[in-house]
């Protein structure tokens, strides 16, 4: 239980808990988000209570009907089931009317100043700020200026609606901050029915009050907003009970950000193939790679709710993704350095030998074996010390699900690399037949005349550094390799797509949701060990 959770149930009025999860349509959501959707859902399941859908729509020059699209997916995605799924420019016309009633009320004033000219007025936050020229205007003067900023008749950036409360207040985001600004763009509900919108300070509170939001959970940086969100509820001469903000640590991961703005950066920039690029943290990106709602989940759970700002290991998210693929991924068999391995006495042509699919159950698949296979190049040494359990000239090792093959030269090309293995096999060594010696080697193998060649995209850490300063000086010119040379059991061509297999002793793979390639979800490697 985090502390959120003993605050909300030490308020005695579960029956009427009301949660939301309020992202904003101008961009793909990511890692993070989904810690404050497990947060807000997690607890609306746990509590039986609804929770809202909201999308913060009140800035029609960023916001674009493909992110609520994906918004929406990535909701159900992760397995959260919104209460109802509603938009701030539902409520349009409630914000705009707490507006004039703020302006009646001497509480909110038009003001002609500049956006530079508003910054330098508003002092450092160890000095007071100053007053504007127009702090002052006579209120019908304001309602009039306000009514023509709403039919259309001021240009952007000419007027302001600005709330009326101290120039003084050591925390600036109270010295008269701007609350609705004009915005000739269409809005993707509204068309051009409006060209006033309410900034989020504003519009955040006064939504969670028209849909009964009983606790609006947002970030640490969201904590000077606070005293701005509670000036608008008690302001606006509303008479249902309010909602209370509590704020909670944002989700830091090493070697990545978590900014939209810097991710759109990145893709702009030409260094990501997109805001679904498998190395994004994006939900996007990492369901392209592989990465299941299960574990994401577990992550979050984890990482758990705490009111002070951390980094957290990158190999955290890798070890719950491993932890959940272990458990639910079929096996297949894949070689990603590959050598050849002829079988000299082989005279069978092709076998069908029968493989498991995943050790948790009975299903098995068969697949073709021959005298002439890949193996990868690392299980084969000339020489090696009694260590070494896969196959060396003179020993024995076991072909996974078919027979024990014992190597017994080598061929190289003119400058010494070893090209082919040669060995023998025993007939009598077949997966499941008694053995009169113990084999303490098993390694994987695909058979040459069978393969299928498919180019593979490993993926390493998106930027050098653990904290990142600059996305483009940052950024791991090897955060992606190309593998041109693996070659997979013919299986591998029935793969659906988005869904992790484990190509045995290698790691877990996924066959990319736009390309024919196969991406690297994570290795088999355990490297979390906290």
């Amino acid at each position: 239980m985090n502390f959120i959770e003993e605050k909300i149930l030490e308020k005695n009025n579960l029956e009427n808990l009301t949660l939301r999860f309020p992202p904003e349509p101008n961009g793909f959501l990511h890692i993070g988000h989904a810690k404050s959707m497990c947060l807000n859902f997690g607890l609306a399941e746990k509590y039986g209570a609804p929770c809202v859908l909201r999308f913060d729509d009140t800035n029609p020059s960023t916001e674009e009907e493909r992110y609520i699209r994906s918004i929406i997916r990535d909701v159900n995605w992760l397995g959260f089931d919104p209460s109802k799924i509603t938009f701030a420019s539902d409520n349009f016309y409630f914000i705009y009317d707490c507006a004039i009633l703020l302006i009646t009320k001497g509480l909110a004033y038009v003001d002609e100043s500049t956006s530079e000219e508003m910054a330098e007025m508003k002092g450092t936050p160890t000095t007071s700020g100053k007053d504007s020229p127009f702090r002052n205007r006579p209120i019908e003067e304001s309602l009039d200026l306000f009514n023509k900023m709403k039919e259309g008749k001021i240009e952007e950036g000419k007027l302001t609606l600005r709330a009326k409360i101290d120039m003084a207040n050591p925390n600036m985001l109270l010295r008269d901050p701007v609350i609705y600004r004009v915005i000739n763009k269409e809005h993707h509900r509204t068309g051009s029915e409006w060209c006033i919108y309410p900034m989020y300070d504003m519009a955040h509170p006064l939504c969670d009050y028209v849909e009964r939001i009983t606790d609006s959970l947002c970030t640490l940086e969201f904590e000077v907003h606070r005293p701005l969100y509670m000036w608008f509820l008690e302001n606006c001469d509303l008479e249902l009970p309010l909602p209370e903000e509590t704020e909670f640590a944002r989700l830091n991961v090493d070697h990545t950000i978590m900014s939209k703005r810097h991710l759109n950066r990145l893709v702009e920039s030409g260094l990501v193939d997109g805001l679904d690029d498998p190395r994004m943290p994006t939900i996007s990106g990492l369901r392209r790679r592989g990465y299941t709602p299960g574990s994401i989940r577990d992550f979050c759970e984890r990482v758990g709710v705490t009111k002070r700002n951390s980094m957290v290991s990158h190999l955290l998210l890798e070890e719950c993704l491993r932890n959940d693929l272990n458990e639910t991924a079929d096996r297949r068999m894949g070689v990603m350095d590959p050598i050849k391995l002829t079988i000299t006495n082989w005279d069978k042509g092709t076998e069908m030998v029968e493989i498991e699919n995943n050790p948790g159950n009975d299903e098995t698949r068969m697949v073709p074996f021959s005298g002439e296979l890949f193996i990868e190049s690392e299980d084969f040494r000339e020489v090696a010390n009694r260590k070494f359990f896969r196959l060396k000239l003179g020993s024995e090792v076991r072909l996974k699900g078919a027979y024990v093959v014992m190597a017994t030269d080598v061929i190289k090309d003119a400058d010494g690399n070893i090209i082919e293995v040669l060995c023998t096999y025993d007939p009598l060594s077949k997966s499941g037949m008694e053995m009169d010696r113990k084999i303490k080697g098993t390694i994987h193998w695909v058979s040459r005349e069978h393969g299928i060649h498919i180019n593979i995209n490993e993926y390493d850490k998106l930027f050098s550094p653990e904290v990142v300063n600059d996305v483009i000086e940052d950024f791991n010119t090897e955060s992606l390799i190309i593998n041109n040379k693996a070659v997979f059991e013919p299986s591998v061509n029935g793969l659906e797509r988005g869904v992790a297999v484990q190509m045995m002793r290698k790691g877990y793979y996924v066959m990319d949701t736009k390309d024919n390639v196969l991406n690297k979800t994570v290795s088999l490697k355990e490297g979390w060990n906290g």
